[in-house]
Order: C-alpha cells, then structure tokens, then sequence
C-alpha cells in the first residue's frame, strides 16, 4: 500500500497514472513563479505550488493537476489558478478522456488577495466549460489539509468526488469558524469534530462525495477510472435537471438535519445503528454498510451533479 496522504504531489500524481506516462506541464525548470509573494519577502515555489501535466489512466489519455499542500497549503494565488485554468482549457483543446484534479488545499492565498480570488472564479468556469465540452472532471481529496475555501467550491462543481477517510472537504475551515464564531460554534482542537463533521465519511454520507476509499493511491487510481466510466453512463455536461436536484437535496438537508449538531445525531437519523462503529470500519467496511444499512441519498448524489 503507498499512503495518498503522506505522498507530495508529485508522487501523488506520477503514481496514480500509468508508469512513466506522466509529462508535467511548466516543470520547475521554467521557475515560473507568482509575482506577487517576493514583493511581500514571501518564500515563492518554481512551480507555484501546483504540478499539471498529461498522462495515461489504464491506457486513456486524460489531463490531471495536483496541488502541493507543502507549500503554503496548498493555497491558490494567480499563477497557480491560472496553471489549472490553463491545463483544463488545453484538455478541451486536445479532446481529453477527462481531467482528474487532486485537491490539497485551504483555499486562496491571502497574500494574493483578489488576483487569488479572481483566479479560483476563473478555475470554477473552467471546470464547467470542460464538462459542457463532454469531458469529466474527477476530484481525489486525501491530503492533510483538506479541500477548503474557494476549492471546496470547485471541488463541488466536478463530476464526481472521492475522498478518504482522511481527506476533508468544506467550505470554512474549522478554525476560521472558531475565529469568527468562538469556540462554542466549532472547537477547532477536537478533531475527532472536526473529522465527523467535514471529513470523508460524513462528506459520503450525505452524498456530498460520489466514493470513498483507503488511504492508498492505487485505490484512489480505481476510483478515479470508475468514476470516468460512470460518466459515460450518467452524462457529463451539468442540466439543469441536475441542478434542481441538487437545490432539492440541499433543501431536504436543512429541513431534516438543519436542527442538528453534532454529526452522529444525523448519522443515526439516517439509519446507523451504531454511530460510534463508523469511525472505525475500514473504507470497504464502511461502503458495505452504507449500501445496506442506510436510506442513503445515492440517487441525489448522481442527480445532483
């Protein structure tokens, strides 16, 4: 097993395709930079923090990007936005399999500020041109910091998701919460919270991740080939028929779960017997009991996207 979650991006990237068939885009060579963070004495990356390329997964041609949480976390500034835009537009240019993003990261640089923000919104149009171009767009969610800020955004605005146990996914993080609201709203030093509340199998289990695997990039490599093939079943290009059920099942949320605080209430409302079980099973484990156990909301997850 070769854990996703200790992997840098580079390793992340080059194991989940095809050996040897990865051909990085903008290398490190090239020291391209962002022009904003030695302005500020800020340490800069020759590649911004984002490796892009083009390889095989299981013999097809697709696109991937992955995100470096090393640097900065993983944090988007306009140079590393403007890598990912760059990589998706060049998929629709060349006809892709699909684009499969690996996501590690707590949003956008606020060195940066609005060029980061500018670049995330940039990124979000990008995914949606790609899908209505027919290309799928995958997200794997496995690093230690997560997918937060202006990513989790685009992280949702994908295909399809695949998550660990590990990964988390949200739009705050649990410590710009607890600065904005205080302790009493999120504890951000409870990570047992914190994982119950943004991690992989709460994020599965209300439908907000389309699968959920080992912390193993060869599983992670699977997921991402089902989850091409599953496009080519369900349609690529967001409806919006997709997007009322997406509003719908987001409307059901609040109204069954929005009195809520604490996870495990709604995972027994849900139909877990034992949620204190859960946080132990296995990620094969856990889908078994999910596909048997719970009124799961697999249709919405599909319909929805």
């Amino acid at each position: 097993m070769s854990s996703y979650l200790e992997a840098n991006a580079r390793e992340r990237i080059q194991r989940l395709l095809d050996a040897h068939s990865f051909e990085e885009f903008l290398p490190p060579s090239q020291r391209i930079v962002s022009p904003h963070l030695a302005q500020l004495d800020a340490p800069v990356a020759f590649d911004d923090g984002v490796v892009i390329g083009q390889g095989l997964l299981h013999g097809e041609r697709v696109y991937a990007a992955a995100q470096e949480g090393g640097f900065m976390g993983g944090a988007v500034g306009e140079v590393h936005g403007a890598k990912l835009v760059g990589l998706l537009r060049r998929a629709v240019a060349q006809h892709a399999s699909a684009v499969i993003l690996l996501l590690e990261t707590g949003g956008v640089r606020l060195h940066e500020a609005n060029a980061g923000l500018i670049a995330v919104s940039e990124v979000m149009r990008a995914v949606l041109q790609t899908r209505a171009a027919g290309i799928p767009v995958i997200v794997l969610v496995g690093g230690s910091n997560g997918c937060f800020g202006g990513m989790g955004i685009v992280a949702c605005c994908a295909n399809a998701i695949v998550m660990s146990e590990e990964g988390r996914l949200a739009m705050s993080g649990p410590e710009v919460i607890e600065t904005a609201n205080g302790v009493e709203e999120f504890d951000s030093r409870d990570r047992a919270l914190v994982w119950r509340t943004t991690g992989g199998k709460h994020r599965y289990l209300l439908g907000d991740c389309q699968a959920i695997v080992a912390d193993d990039i060869a599983a992670f490599r699977q997921a991402a080939s089902d989850a091409i093939h599953a496009c080519d079943q369900g349609g690529v290009a967001l409806t919006l028929a997709a997007l009322e059920a997406e509003q719908a099942m987001l409307a059901a949320r609040l109204q069954d779960f929005g009195a809520q605080s604490e996870p495990m209430e709604i995972w027994r409302r849900i139909g877990i017997d034992d949620p204190q079980a859960v946080s132990m099973l296995e990620a094969a484990e856990f889908t078994e009991l999910v596909k048997h156990s719970v009124a799961h909301v697999a249709a919405t997850q599909q319909g929805g996207r």
